[in-house]
């Protein structure tokens, strides 16, 4: 499958770590965010992100205008959200703006690492 460099935005520690150690056992390399003014300033600091695993709800903004945001600053890296708070509205709008996927909380922290492969799939090919 090949190493991603993921940008793991999440607010709550214990989720951001236990994803970012199977990412990291799986051979990717992991950055990490608790909210969407550190999220912006990785875009804009590193290297290209293949993929963003972003929180739906985040303490210092909506986070769908953070999805446009990560589309006009990285266009091409695909974004992934997670929420335990999805309503078919939201999702629907998600996906207008380019999400390729919204997945509901709690999830499979294994299946995480698959999910994301085929989300950066999608963008290049």
């Amino acid at each position: 499958m090949g190493s991603l460099r993921v940008l793991i935005v999440e607010d709550e520690m214990l989720i951001r770590w236990a994803v970012a150690e199977t990412l990291t056992e799986a051979g990717h390399r992991v950055l990490e965010a608790n909210d969407a003014a550190t999220t912006l300033r990785l875009l804009n600091t590193s290297e290209s992100i293949d993929v963003v695993l972003l929180d739906f709800r985040l303490p210092d903004c909506d986070d769908l205008s953070l999805v446009e945001r990560i589309r006009q600053q990285t266009p091409s890296s695909a974004v992934v959200m997670m929420t335990a708070f999805g309503t078919p509205q939201m999702m629907a709008h998600a996906k207008r703006l380019g999400v390729y996927e919204v997945i509901a909380k709690p999830f499979d922290v294994g299946t995480i690492a698959g999910l994301l492969a085929e989300a950066h799939r999608s963008k290049t090919s």
